[in-house]
């Protein structure tokens, strides 16, 4: 089984200071076809204006990932952390059970533009935690790089699931591919760029879910950045 799920299919929130695209459903956007992929319930791209972003709020028993493609995001938690991050850092926060935080673009000229990811956990009233590390673009460059993964393998950041998360920069002409285990899916998020998987030419903003598929094929048509999730 192979499901694209167009950019332009998404949900779309419009808030002044933030431009939100939703892929599965979320807050005031409810499509019952897409609640989400295996243990993976939430992928937004967000573009927050400078000086702006989310005041304090509150969640629990989700796994929340941050990606920054471009600019930077001040970070505050009630566990007290505290961090600004940019692109090649990857943001864990298991919620457990309650956690209160705030995001706000670090720059006052600058948008910050993020993906928010959200994946089920595999158990609920986890205690809070937090983890932060970077990855150079050159350990990105032509490869999968496993940035999360449920044993904190590679030196990813470990989630509390049985999903790895990969990320990757791609040049025109370059071709990869991840092997799935039986049983596993996989859903390739286009962060931006042109590639063609398994056949299926997809863009920026582009999801792609795959099942019942032994390989996943990733050709670039230009230079490009992916995220791909093999989830359990």
């Amino acid at each position: 089984m192979i499901h694209v799920r167009r950019s332009n299919q998404r949900g779309h929130a419009r808030h002044g200071w933030l431009e939100s695209f939703h892929t599965f459903s979320f807050a005031d956007y409810y499509d019952p076809e897409f609640m989400g992929f295996r243990a993976l319930r939430v992928v937004n791209e967000d573009r927050v204006q400078p000086g702006h972003g989310f005041p304090p709020h509150s969640h629990r028993d989700m796994e929340i990932i941050t990606y920054i493609v471009d600019g930077a995001l001040e970070h505050k938690d009630s566990m007290g952390n505290g961090s600004v991050i940019e692109p090649g850092d990857i943001q864990r926060m298991s919620a457990g059970t309650g956690v209160t935080h705030s995001e706000y673009n670090h720059s006052g000229r600058d948008l910050v533009h993020l993906l928010q990811i959200w994946v089920l956990p595999e158990t609920q009233s986890l205690e809070p935690s937090y983890e932060e590390k970077h990855f150079d673009p050159g350990s990105r460059q032509g490869r999968l790089r496993l940035v999360a993964s449920r044993d904190g393998r590679d030196e990813s950041v470990l989630i509390h699931q049985d999903v790895d998360m990969y990320a990757a920069l791609v040049n025109d002409g370059d071709r990869l591919e991840h092997t799935l285990a039986a049983g596993r899916g996989a859903w390739l998020q286009v962060v931006r760029g042109d590639l063609e998987v398994n056949r299926q030419s997809v863009g920026a903003g582009d999801g792609i879910a795959l099942a019942d598929e032994a390989v996943v094929a990733i050709e670039a048509a230009s230079a490009a950045e992916v995220v791909l999730f093999d989830l359990a």
